[in-house]
């Protein structure tokens, strides 16, 4: 049976999700000059997390039981990984680094995707797949001095390869709570349960770097950044990523990440007045036929999805 209008319309909910991150590009400008990478992303899964407990609690939605948590346990467990790694790589590394190594992600998902989940790599989905990357990689090199890729720290390039890998594995193993929970819960509880995890780690670094929470600066452009990051990079967006899960592969939903550089460089443009590269225009054609090409596998969806609805 083919997927409805509305139900193909929420298969294509993680190039939303892809946007929104391109935000983050812009937001890190200032975000990381006022307040420490990892209480950053503490700030903001805390942020994320509690709004989206709050549309589950308005919604009436139950608590996860003692079965339940495990799985959340372990999927925040990818969240800190995911979070601590990127935000300490990204400030270790240039622009043009982490954009390159971020886009690793959608590679990682589908080697494990297949490895873990048995999902087919059809010829459409690897040529898709290398059309895009090759388009992003054409926007980067548009945007930045190639010469520059190899300036950054080796630790930053180490931790943002490892934050890449531990977003897919928060994709991939994330799949059958999603499949169970649907998407709203899936995304709240694992958030939720990284919350203290990363206040830990957040402890820790305040610690290392001698600084009190109170000497943290309250201003518009920290609190702005902490809101932007929670609501929208993180509680909006892993929702629409996790949608995408409900019927569509874990390999096709990653396609969708190859835009996030791309919204960056443009949100850039718009907003600090960014010059875009020649390439923008023939990367960005070439990274939308391959994520065109991806998103119309949908095999692998399921008409059985219990909790979508509700979602």
């Amino acid at each position: 049976m083919s997927p409805s209008p509305g139900r193909y319309a929420f298969a294509l909910a993680p190039l939303v999700a892809a946007a929104l991150w391109g935000g983050m590009y812009v937001v890190s400008k200032w975000g990381f000059a006022l307040i420490p990478p990892v209480t950053l992303g503490f700030l903001r899964v805390a942020v994320g997390g509690g709004a989206l407990w709050l549309v589950v609690a308005g919604r009436g939605g139950s608590t996860p039981s003692r079965d339940e948590w495990p799985a959340f346990v372990a999927l925040g467990g990818w969240v800190t990984l995911t979070i601590a790694t990127q935000f300490v790589g990204t400030e270790l590394t240039n622009a043009s680094q982490g954009s390159l190594l971020t886009v690793l992600t959608p590679v990682f998902t589908v080697l494990l995707g297949a490895a873990v989940l048995g999902e087919r790599v059809t010829a459409a989905k690897a040529g898709g797949m290398t059309v895009a990357g090759v388009g992003t990689a054409v926007v980067i090199a548009g945007q930045y001095e190639l010469g520059s890729m190899a300036a950054g720290n080796a630790v930053g390039v180490a931790l943002l390869l490892i934050g890449s890998a531990a977003w897919a594995g928060y994709t991939v193993w994330g799949l059958p709570a999603v499949r169970r929970h649907g998407a709203l819960r899936a995304a709240t509880y694992s958030s939720l349960a990284s919350v203290p995890m990363l206040g830990a780690l957040a402890a820790g670094e305040l610690w290392y770097l001698g600084v009190s929470p109170a000497d943290i600066p309250v201003t518009i452009e920290s609190v702005a950044a902490v809101l932007y990051l929670g609501l929208g990079s993180t509680a909006a967006a892993w929702y629409l990523w996790y949608k995408g899960l409900e019927f569509v592969p874990a390999g096709t939903v990653a396609v969708f990440f190859f835009a996030q550089p791309a919204v960056g460089a443009a949100l850039g443009a718009a907003l600090l007045g960014e010059a875009l590269g020649p390439g923008y225009l023939v990367g960005g054609a070439l990274m939308t036929a391959g994520i065109w090409t991806v998103s119309r596998e949908r095999t692998g969806a399921t008409d059985e999805t219990p909790d979508a609805a509700a979602d």
